[in-house]
């Protein structure tokens, strides 16, 4: 086709100040899911589209920036979703950063902001002057209506967009999220024929270290994917349905969308299909809740089952949505790691920041049925929440200690643009980060909430001690030695020698 090409997805690259070394040998490189989705939602309407992933070529901002110049598109899109509940805060890091300097280089580029932190603050977002347009929501069908404009004129007929109208940043009325009875249509999977590669499909990106059974040899190639969107739940902590939302008033929160949508299992199919021919085998199904609805997981799992697809996956559950007849379902169908949030030892905490949703139930007998039936557990903790002390941020890692699970997140509590802390924190006046760095979970510049009896920089030593109490103790370790080798023990041990900078507690 000889017509220009309509828009770029562009991918930025935060993850040295977002992991800080860690970044190096050690995080994910994941594939752009949402530019994956945009793209091809963009080529079933005819438009060209393309993927810019800085991040998986490792590019410098001006090899970045010689690229998006050579590729001229019409439009360019920076894609700062994330499947981690931070991720679209912290990756506007690298995004707001290759915007000004592609605009320094040539302004004339039109330049789009999508993804959850533009959802959550769409005017400030349109504040940088290096920034014409946000897309409203996971901006499917906003992206739509644009491409159809010669993006200058009239934009203010282009319903679901952020602009800028004398100067002063402009939303239009909503567009909707994509129904139910659309995803197979208007969400028609994923272009992976768009990602760079180096050998093979997919050999850029790297799973995360104990995905991969901290086996680094196993980490490509590597995708997520998506078997639905979104989440019925509406935990004060979280911003993920904050792509949901399709009302523009100030206020608005995560919360306020509690939609899940799904593709149909047959459909899904055909998605894990391409991936077992472009010769994946380690696969994040990045659903917020893969293991709640059983008419969607079901006929999947067993689909995949059928098919004899050998995959070596992990979703993520709650404690209370596990559903011990389906263990063995997960297990034989590739299905190894559960993360499952737990947040916190105290059930008056959990119950708190979960607004009464978590059910009451032992964690300790939910941990050993996952690992009864042959699952490896990746067990996710916050330390920091609002009513938090430091006796029951210790009791959250003496239950850490005592389960002991193959592989542990553990999370300051942040006030997330888009979630309901963060309108709290607004309104109480708590400190907030001044920089998006100041949103990432292991950054520099990371900087959680005080709760109502400790401070910031407490809050963080705290979860800085624990986890490296975690993760060098002999009892840990063995764990790792007798389930994974000898060789991953090593492999343990040398990530827990990375010491985290941290401004907060006045390192250098």
């Amino acid at each position: 086709m000889n017509r220009p090409l309509d828009v770029l997805f562009v991918n930025a690259d935060s993850s040295a100040q977002a992991y800080q070394e860690l970044s190096k040998d050690y995080s994910a490189i994941e594939p752009p899911t949402w530019c994956l989705l945009l793209a091809q939602s963009c080529r079933a309407k005819g438009f060209g589209a393309a993927i810019l992933d800085c991040g998986a070529e490792r590019l410098s901002e001006t090899d970045a920036v010689k690229r998006i110049v050579e590729a001229n598109p019409r439009l360019v899109c920076f894609a700062v979703y994330g499947q981690n509940p931070n991720s679209g805060t912290t990756n506007m890091i690298g995004a707001t950063s290759l915007c000004r300097r592609l605009k320094e280089s040539d302004a004339s580029f039109v330049t789009c902001f999508a993804g959850s932190h533009p959802s959550a603050l769409p005017k400030e977002v349109l504040s940088n002057k290096d920034i014409d347009v946000v897309l409203l929501n996971e901006g499917v069908y906003a992206l739509h209506n644009l491409l159809q404009t010669d993006l200058k004129t009239r934009l203010e007929k282009v319903r679901g967009i952020g602009h800028k109208q004398n100067g002063h940043p402009q939303l239009n009325p909503p567009e909707r999220v994509v129904p139910q009875d659309r995803m197979d249509l208007d969400l028609p999977g994923y272009a992976w024929d768009l990602l760079p590669c180096r050998q093979k499909p997919l050999d850029l990106y790297r799973a995360h270290f104990w995905h991969a059974e901290f086996n680094h040899n196993l980490r490509t190639p590597f995708a997520a994917i998506y078997t639905s969107l979104g989440c019925t739940f509406k935990c004060d902590f979280c911003m993920i349905n904050i792509v949901n939302r399709v009302d523009n008033s100030d206020g608005i929160v995560a919360a306020n969308s509690p939609n899940m949508r799904f593709w149909s299992p047959q459909f899904m199919l055909g998605e894990f299909e391409k991936l077992a021919h472009l010769g994946v085998e380690t696969v994040r199904i990045s659903d917020e809740m893969f293991f709640l609805n059983k008419n969607y997981y079901e006929p999947l799992l067993k689909g995949i089952l059928d098919r004899g697809y050998r995959f070596r996956m992990w979703s993520y559950s709650r404690i209370d949505t596990v559903r011990p007849n389906f263990l063995d379902l997960f297990k034989r169908a590739g299905v190894g790691w559960l993360a499952l949030g737990v947040e916190a030892a105290s059930q008056v905490i959990r119950r708190e920041v979960s607004k009464g949703s978590f059910k009451e139930i032992n964690i300790r007998e939910v941990t050993k049925t996952i690992q009864d039936h042959g699952l490896h557990i990746i067990s996710n903790y916050i330390f920091g929440f609002p009513d938090d002390t430091l006796e029951t941020m210790r009791q959250t890692l003496d239950l850490a200690l005592e389960l002991n699970t193959a592989m542990a997140n553990m999370y300051p509590c942040q006030a997330l643009p888009g979630s309901p802390l963060y309108n709290t924190a607004r309104a109480n006046g708590w400190a907030l980060p001044d920089s998006y760095a100041g949103y990432a979970f292991l950054s520099y510049e990371s900087q959680p909430l005080p709760t109502k009896h400790c401070s910031a920089a407490e809050v963080l030593k705290f979860r800085d001690a624990a986890w490296q109490e975690y993760f060098t103790r002999p009892a840990y370790l063995d764990r790792v030695e007798r389930t994974f080798g000898p060789e991953q023990r090593r492999n343990v041990e040398a990530m827990t020698k990375i010491k985290l900078r941290r401004k907060l507690l006045g390192d250098p």
